[in-house]
C-alpha cells in the first residue's frame, strides 16, 4: 500500500475504525481484544462514557487559547495531580518525551543555581525517555540513538537497580544534580527492581543534594495499582514526570515538581504552544475522577494477581519461558529467545499483544478489563508460548 507517510514506522496490517470497552474493531468488523492500551495510553479502554461526555461538551465550548491566558481546567487538573502525587508545582506539555525535556531543564537550571559549569544527570541502561534529542540522549537504547551522533553531554549511565554504582558515580562526579530513572523499566522489558530501590535512590540523592527524576510516563496514573509507582514504598521524588494514560488518549503530558525546584522555572525559561490547553485538560480531569470512582487502582493490583497466577499455572514446565514479571497491569513475560513473531501470530487470534527488548511479551491492558478477559488474555497468550516453545 503506497502511503505519503514517511517510513519510519512499521505497523501491524491492520486499521482499526472502532472501538468500545477492551476491544477494537478493524475495517472488515473483526473484533479484537486490546492487552497493550494503545501501549499503556488507554487505561479506561475506548469511547469510555466519561471521557466522551468531557470532551464532546469541552469541544462544544472550547479546545485552545495558549498559555498566554489563564485556563481554569488547567489549573483544575494542576490541583488534582498535587492531591493524588504529593508534588507541589505541574508544568503541562503534549507527551511524555516534552515532560522529561523540561525535566531535564530543570535538572540543568537547579545545577548552574548551584554554580555547576556543567550540570550531569545520571540514567540508566535500558531506559526510555523518549526521541527528542536530549531524552534520546538518556534513553539506555543504543539501538534507537544510532545515526543521530552528536548526542548531548551532561548524562553518565549506569547499569539499572544497582545504586552502589549510582553512589560510585557521585563520588567521583560532583558536577551530578539529579537521577532519572524508571520506576519500572518499560520498553526495556518491564525489568522491576529491588522493592528497596527508589528507596535507597532517595536517600542517596538527599546525601548528594541531587534531584530524583521518576520517569513514570508508562507506570503512572495507576498502572501499577497505585496513583504511581514510587507510592508502593513510600517516599516523594524531587520531579515527576507523566503522559500516556493520563488523557486516555488525549495527547497531554506533564512534568510535576516540589520544593527546591518547585518554581525554578521562571517566566521565559519554558513554554508550551499546546501544553495543558482546555480539552487535553479536561479529559485527564475526567480521567482522574474515573479512577477513584471506579476504584480501579485496587482492581489493578487484583487483576495482577489474577494474571500472575493463571501464568504460574499455564505456563508452568514450558521450557522456553525464562521470567514472568508483574507489578499490577505491566506485565512482562520473557523467553529464552527472540520472539517478535508472536505479534502477528497474537493478532491472528483476535489479540493485541507488543514485544519488547526482542524476547519480552508485554501486556498492558486496560484497568477496566473483567476476569473473563483477563482469563481469555492469559489463555491466548499461553497458547501462543506454548505453541512458540
Amino acid at each position: 500500500m503506497q502511503t505519503a507517510l514517511m517510513p519510519n514506522y512499521l505497523p501491524q496490517p491492520v486499521a482499526f475504525v472502532k472501538g468500545k470497552g477492551v476491544s477494537l474493531w478493524d475495517t472488515q468488523g473483526t473484533e479484537y481484544l486490546d492487552a497493550l492500551s494503545g501501549i499503556a495510553v488507554c487505561s479506561l479502554g475506548y469511547t469510555h462514557p466519561a471521557v466522551t461526555a468531557a470532551i464532546s461538551e469541552q469541544a462544544q465550548q472550547l479546545l485552545h487559547t495558549s498559555n498566554l491566558y489563564i485556563i481554569p481546567h488547567q489549573q483544575s487538573l494542576a490541583a488534582e495531580l498535587v492531591r493524588i502525587s504529593g508534588m507541589e508545582t505541574v508544568f503541562f506539555g503534549n507527551s511524555g518525551a516534552e515532560a522529561n525535556e523540561a525535566a531535564l531543564k530543570i535538572a540543568r537550571l537547579y545545577g548552574h543555581k548551584l554554580g555547576i559549569e556543567k550540570p550531569t544527570v545520571i540514567v540508566t541502561e535500558k531506559s526510555f525517555h523518549g526521541r527528542t534529542l536530549a531524552t534520546l540522549t538518556a534513553t539506555g537504547n543504543p539501538k534507537v540513538q544510532a545515526g543521530f551522533a552528536p548526542l548531548l553531554e551532561g548524562f553518565i549511565r549506569v547499569p539499572y537497580n544497582n545504586v552502589d554504582a549510582m553512589a560510585e558515580v557521585m563520588q567521583q562526579h560532583p558536577e551530578v544534580v539529579a537521577v532519572l530513572v524508571e520506576p519500572i523499566i518499560g520498553e526495556g522489558g518491564i525489568i522491576i527492581p529491588d522493592d528497596d530501590y527508589l528507596v535507597k535512590l532517595r536517600n542517596l540523592c538527599d546525601r548528594h543534594n541531587c534531584l530524583l527524576m521518576l520517569d513514570e510516563v508508562q507506570t503512572g496514573m495507576g498502572r501499577t495499582g497505585q496513583w504511581f509507582a514510587y507510592q508502593h514504598v513510600g517516599i516523594l521524588p524531587d520531579v515527576l514526570t507523566l503522559a500516556k494514560s493520563l488523557g486516555n488518549g488525549v495527547p497531554i503530558g506533564a512534568c510535576l515538581a516540589r520544593g527546591k525546584v518547585a518554581d525554578i522555572l521562571q517566566p521565559g525559561t519554558h513554554g508550551s504552544t499546546f501544553g495543558g490547553n482546555p480539552l487535553a485538560c479536561r479529559a485527564a480531569l475526567a480521567v482522574i475522577e474515573t479512577i477513584e470512582k471506579q476504584r480501579l487502582l485496587q482492581r489493578a493490583q487484583i487483576l495482577g494477581q489474577r494474571f500472575y497466577q493463571g501464568f504460574i499455572r499455564e505456563l508452568e514446565g514450558v521450557a522456553t519461558v525464562q521470567d514472568i514479571r508483574v507489578k499490577g497491569l505491566m506485565i512482562g513475560i520473557e523467553l529464552d529467545k527472540p520472539c517478535t513473531e508472536l505479534v502477528a501470530k497474537a493478532l491472528e487470534q483476535g489479540l493485541l499483544i507488543n514485544v519488547t527488548a526482542e524476547r519480552v511479551i508485554r501486556l498492558l491492558p486496560p484497568l477496566i478489563l473483567s476476569d473473563n478477559e483477563a482469563d481469555k488474555i492469559i489463555n491466548l497468550v499461553s497458547n501462543l508460548i506454548r505453541r512458540f516453545s
